[in-house]
């Protein structure tokens, strides 16, 4: 009885890691999702070997252990990849900035004033809100903070991807990244300490939406390089920083987060969930902080703020 629980547990663990491990070999878009999941598919893993362990020992669990070790320990590896560099120093001339990034969820009407209430006390220069649909009649309770906008209603009428700023807005463009849907990326040129900093709110396809998810990065990376200057890339990006296609994206333009990524989704995980919402920026934006909302607000997902700052330019 205990060989055959032991031979089916390691069964199961031997298909859970290969899944993961395929990633290695090839970026399918069928396993998209479980990419993303490697470091819970892992630790899981882990504590499944040992109990293979503790039914059998066996050198078929042994290796399994190794494997999972291996999986985990390497997903975290990545994570680290895109953290600010450790030696960043900000100076007293640097202006600092805050920006929130937030999936409402377009259903959540019954929450839209809580909603604009945390946008008003997040202390946020410049805001994005994904399927923003609960705030489309309540912008003008925004207005005194958040003058200038984009999305519900000024160049795109359909209100889904939503940029708020205190700042003037410049070049503002919106962008289809794919016909699965419309306007789910925009860029706002926003000046902060006298600089154009161009920045970018977006909302990605599911990757497991066949090979969408990659080429809706590929486009926002092709429309965010006809801009020169800082770059601020922030949204929903439905994926972990390292499922492939993302690590791809980052280093090809050179882009980091603003911290260690929380997770944001599913929100009952709490904090074993899932960071699927990033806020990323090029070299010239430094990162102070990262941290998430302390409430969903009845959103599927929980929003993000970074405090950024950014150097005087040189002469």
């Amino acid at each position: 009885m205990r060989d055959r629980l032991s031979c089916i547990a390691c069964v199961l663990l031997f298909i859970a890691l290969m899944l993961v491990s395929l990633r290695y070999i090839t970026d399918f878009w069928l396993l998209a999702f479980f990419y993303s999941l490697q470091p819970h598919i892992g630790a899981a893993a882990i504590i499944g070997s040992l109990i293979c362990l503790a039914i059998r020992r066996s050198t078929v669990a042994w290796a399994l252990l190794a494997w999972s070790i291996f999986i985990t320990g390497h997903a975290f590896w990545m994570k680290l990849e895109f953290l600010p560099p450790s030696d960043t120093v900000i100076s007293e001339k640097a202006t600092r900035f805050r920006l929130l990034s937030f999936n409402v969820l377009g259903d959540n009407f019954t929450n839209a004033d809580r909603i604009v209430d945390t946008i008003r006390m997040s202390g946020a220069d410049v805001a994005y809100a994904m399927e923003a649909g609960p705030l489309g009649d309540r912008l003008d309770q925004l207005k005194d903070i958040y003058p200038y906008h984009i999305g519900c209603g000024v160049m795109v009428e359909f209100c889904d991807l939503l940029i708020l700023s205190k700042y003037p807005i410049e070049q503002p463009r919106f962008f289809s990244l794919s016909e699965l849907r419309a306007n789910r990326f925009a860029i706002a040129g926003i000046r902060i300490g006298g600089q154009l900093v161009n920045f970018s709110a977006i909302h990605v396809t599911k990757p497991y939406f066949d090979d969408y998810h990659t080429l809706e990065l590929i486009r926002a990376g092709a429309y965010m390089r006809q801009r020169p200057g800082p770059k601020i890339l922030a949204g929903d990006f439905n994926s972990d920083s390292i499922a492939p296609d993302m690590q791809r994206f980052l280093r090809h333009y050179k882009m980091h987060t603003a911290g260690f990524e929380p997770a944001t989704w599913p929100i009952e995980a709490g904090l074993f969930g899932v960071p699927i919402d990033h806020i990323f920026m090029t070299g010239e934006i430094k990162a102070v902080g990262l941290h998430r909302l302390p409430d969903s607000e009845g959103s599927n997902h929980f929003g993000l703020i970074a405090d950024l700052a950014i150097e005087p330019a040189s002469n």
